[in-house]
């Protein structure tokens, strides 16, 4: 449990501070908030993950309301739901697998996939309209959002988790 409560108090953290965000350049942002979330999965299983999920979706939710952004994340289905499935996803997919490189992939496929759809689904107007561009373009604009961030998103994550996983199981033996 005291695992489960410092990942939750990093996403927090993470996403009220700058720390959440690696700037590879003035236009792309790699955010590393999703980390946690696949972290507590691996170490904790599914019960860590959903909860470090919930948590990093209520302060994406919370964060989100100070932004440009917030008609497209004040809706949970936006901020919340594709986070817990990060947990999801990831506990499953180490559970079946062990294999922690993987892991770190796919859940960071699950971050980006599952808030770009959710955006594309729940909130195509509120999202072409903050961003100032047509509607009919927002499938092109998530698609290269998705390409230019999830990439490197899913590098760091590698990295990050792999670091962090042989360190945890150091610590664990």
């Amino acid at each position: 449990m005291t695992r489960i409560a410092i990942l939750g108090a990093i996403s927090v953290l993470l996403s009220v501070t700058p720390l959440g965000y690696i700037p590879i350049n003035p236009v792309i942002q790699v955010t590393i908030m999703h980390i946690p979330v696949i972290i507590a999965a691996i170490a904790e299983g599914m019960s860590g993950g959903i909860i470090v999920g919930l948590i990093f979706g209520i302060s994406s939710l919370i964060h989100g309301l100070s932004t440009p952004l917030a008609p497209v994340f004040i809706n949970p289905m936006v901020s919340i739901f594709p986070r817990i499935m990060i947990g999801v996803v990831s506990a499953y997919t180490y559970k079946k697998t062990k294999n922690v490189p993987l892991t770190a992939a796919i859940g960071t496929f699950v971050n980006t996939a599952g808030v770009l759809s959710m955006i594309y689904v729940f909130a195509p107007v509120a999202f072409a309209s903050v961003k100032n561009v047509a509607v009919s373009a927002l499938g092109k604009i998530l698609l290269t959002v998705a390409v230019t961030n999830g990439i490197p998103e899913m590098i760091a994550a590698v990295i990050i988790v792999t670091a962090v996983m042989k360190a945890l199981a150091k610590k664990i033996k």
